[in-house]
């Protein structure tokens, strides 16, 4: 990685994470390992480490820093945790996840992202990071049951197919809420679930009460969340 994109990645964990609260040392070395200007278009490289979600192909983004950030820290994730990860879009969540250890079951509904997302998987030696093309509300039940599951499109409610795939004593996160707000919700296996933080609606991709996925969004904070 070049001087200046080195420059650009520390000032992103130390402005955007650090300051916001992500302290879990962990995530922050696994977004200091995955450069994040290879899940960009070339065309954008150069706003890679922005403190924004960047459009990438299909009409779909890559999250904002803090975003991936955040609910990689609430996964409270150990070194071989197997996770279910729906929305694979970039890949670049797929690779932090990666990078602090654990194996990674990603769905994308576009075929187009999955390749591309399993194409820099290879490029940058992640071969614990296994992506596929398929409905996300069905989840990978061959695979399960999983540690963690996080769900990265805000919905009203998680499918009832995903909760069957948490492992007893696992947890879901998910951004859930209507179109306009969402909150990001860290729930048990026991469908206990506590609250993260809150999120306005800017783009980001949703799929309402029947499942069905539309564009993405992005977030935007609306006070700085704590981990519970």
């Amino acid at each position: 990685m070049s001087e200046a994109f080195d420059r650009e990645q520390d000032a992103m964990i130390e402005l955007q994470l650090v300051t916001r609260g992500i302290s879990d040392r962990r995530v922050l070395d696994a977004m200091r390992a995955i450069p994040r200007h290879l899940f960009v278009d070339p065309q954008l490289e150069g706003h890679a480490y922005d403190d924004r979600a960047l459009p990438i192909a299909c009409e779909q983004t890559i999250s904002q820093p803090y975003i991936v950030a955040i609910m990689t820290q609430a996964l409270e994730l150990e070194p071989g945790a197997r996770v279910l990860e729906i929305g694979t879009g970039s890949g670049y969540q797929s690779a932090v996840l990666a990078a602090m250890g654990a194996e990674v079951f990603s769905i994308e509904r576009h075929a187009l992202l999955a390749q591309s997302a399993a194409d820099r998987m290879n490029l940058l030696r992640r071969p614990h990071v296994h992506i596929r093309v398929g409905d996300g509300r069905l989840g990978w039940p061959e695979e399960s049951p999983f540690d963690r599951v996080v769900i990265t499109a805000a919905a009203d409610r998680v499918p009832p197919l995903l909760w069957e795939q948490v492992r007893n004593g696992g947890l879901l996160i998910a951004p859930l809420g209507s179109p306009q707000q969402q909150t990001l919700q860290r729930a048990s296996e026991a469908r206990r679930a506590s609250r993260c933080g809150d999120f306005a609606r800017m783009p980001f991709r949703s799929f309402s009460s029947g499942g069905r996925f539309h564009r993405r969004f992005s977030w935007r904070l609306n006070p700085t969340p704590t981990i519970p």
